[in-house]
């Protein structure tokens, strides 16, 4: 690379903006621009804590397809975003990713988590029902099924396990006991994990689920779940607000508690909705856990969780307004660069909280950006357990599908149902797989991608430089990391033995920038 090469290309990049001191955050105070942010700039105001800025564009765009697809974006998307001169690109692309088919791919996951959807121990749904059961939980996502109706269908059902999906979350328990079924809706629903509950609200609220029949058919592993008009009937049983209702021996007590559940007049299950979609975009609930709801748990910003429970309720529980809201706020859109230390700025949100990415969306960027393939495995000999290598992983049906580098990186068991299953605190031996293992350097080395690279690298060193840059990063490279890159590859270039491109690739991989969302 020659030194004209080099001042050619640091003056592209100066024309796109990015340099060292604009890498993370926009020059300049966070403003409100919504309802959101009005109450959360007063919190700050109150507590005397100091937001971060404004993400860059660079940092936008990558969080927000990671947050809302699940994926990386293309390096033809990443530069389009960051070309686009238009001030509301930002609310277009949340808009547009919405609608693309990954969106549901990737909700599908993490409702399907919460959901215990896997086929073997101990849950124990089987191949069948799980693909019959994530097919459903995707198309609701996907078809945009309004959140009170998808939870009703989940409770009330009745029919085949194999044909009529939702019916599985009956299934889907340790324990099918009355109370057990009963600590699964309250969980799953109220976000409430009934450990601060007397005796006679847990069996008031087993009662809705005490009259639920297990019928097995001809067909192996098949189970009809049906209203068992047979049973034993209770007069009266009692609600979580601790309200008592007689019950119709003739009705199927299930729609009882839906009708309750699902009412407008049910601040609970709003809040608990809406609660999780904030955990899931911004790394940790207004009540945290998103799935423990107590008294003595209160939400870091109680005015902002009345406004999202609201604006569920007034959109007659369409989720999408919700996304929308978070995403566009100020909020969601600071930078992961703190102004303010200490916990409390951490639980006010002034700024965006570093974490790891998923296990599933990590295995799926290595793949993305080298163009290769993971290979999955199951230890259920059944029919659907074979996955084609080319399918991605935030898109797995069955949660006893998986691969080591899933396990090794906190893919949830899903035997539990509780959000904290899935483990993204990083491991040493998460660090040692992705420095040492042949795994992850053939992947590298091997792929598609690094042939092109390499080509270009023998066209244009510079230019591949930045392809590599916004397909790994999302992002250019500044002119410090391109002096940096000069000078590595003076040192090593003549090296016959040595893969410039590769050791810069796995540098890029290794970085938190990558492995991590910010």
């Amino acid at each position: 690379m020659s030194a004209s090469t080099e001042g050619k290309a640091v003056g592209n990049l100066s024309a796109h903006g990015q340099t060292e001191s604009t890498l993370f955050e926009r020059a300049g105070e966070a403003a409100p621009v919504n309802r959101i942010d009005e109450l959360v700039f007063a919190a700050w105001a109150k507590a005397g804590v100091k937001p971060a800025r404004i993400c860059s564009d660079a940092v936008f765009v990558r969080r927000a397809y990671l947050d809302v697809i699940g994926s990386l974006p293309t390096a033809e998307e990443a530069r389009t975003f960051l070309d686009d001169k238009d001030p509301g690109k930002r609310a277009r692309l949340i808009e547009s990713l919405m609608q693309r088919e990954e969106f549901a791919d990737y909700w599908a996951m993490l409702w399907c988590d919460l959901l215990r959807v896997k086929s073997e121990f101990p849950i124990n749904l089987w191949p069948n029902a799980v693909q019959a059961y994530h097919h459903w939980i995707r198309a609701a996502i996907r078809d945009n099924m309004p959140y009170d109706r998808f939870a009703r269908e989940l409770l009330t059902s009745s029919g085949s396990n194999f044909r009529v999906p939702p019916v599985n979350f009956l299934r889907a328990v340790q324990n099918r006991d009355p109370a057990s079924l009963a600590k699964a809706a309250a969980q799953a629903f109220l976000g409430d994990r009934m450990t601060s509950w007397p005796k006679d609200r847990q069996d008031g609220l087993a009662v809705f689920f005490s009259r639920i029949g297990y019928k097995s058919t001809a067909e192996w592993k098949e189970e009809i779940v049906f209203f068992d008009a047979a049973m034993p009937a209770a007069d009266k049983a009692k609600l979580p607000d601790g309200k008592v209702v007689k019950l119709d021996p003739q009705q199927d007590p299930r729609q009882v508690f839906a009708d309750w559940l699902t009412s407008p007049k049910n601040d609970s299950f709003a809040r608990c909705a809406v609660n999780r979609v904030w955990y899931w975009l911004l790394g940790r609930g207004i009540v945290h856990e998103p799935d423990d709801f107590r008294s003595d748990n209160p939400p870091s910003l109680p005015r902002v969780l009345d406004l999202l429970q609201r604006e569920l309720i007034a959109a007659r529980f369409d989720l999408r307004p919700i996304y929308r809201l978070i995403l566009n706020s100020s909020t969601y859109q600071l930078s992961p660069v703190p102004r303010s230390r200490g916990p409390e700025a951490q639980q006010l949100f002034a700024y965006y909280s570093l974490r790891q990415l998923d296990a599933e969306v990590l295995a799926d960027a290595l793949c993305q950006i080298t163009g290769t393939h993971e290979e999955y495995s199951s230890s259920i000999p059944e029919p659907f357990t074979w996955v084609p290598p080319e399918h991605r992983s935030i898109a797995l049906p069955d949660g006893s599908i998986t691969s080591s580098f899933l396990e090794l990186f906190g893919r949830p068991p899903r035997d539990t149902g509780l959000l904290n299953e899935r483990n993204n605190a990083p491991t040493a031996a998460q660090r040692l797989h992705l420095l040492n293992s042949s795994h992850v350097r053939q992947k590298i080395e091997s792929g598609p991608t690094m042939r092109e690279w390499k080509r270009q690298a023998g066209r244009d060193a510079f230019k591949a430089m930045g392809e590599m840059y916004l397909t790994i990063l999302s992002r250019y490279p500044t002119p410090g990391e391109l002096q940096a890159l000069e000078t590595y590859d003076q040192d090593h270039g003549k090296d016959k033995g040595a893969n410039v491109m590769a050791d810069m690739a796995w540098a890029l991989v290794n970085s938190p920038e990558f492995f991590c969302r910010h």
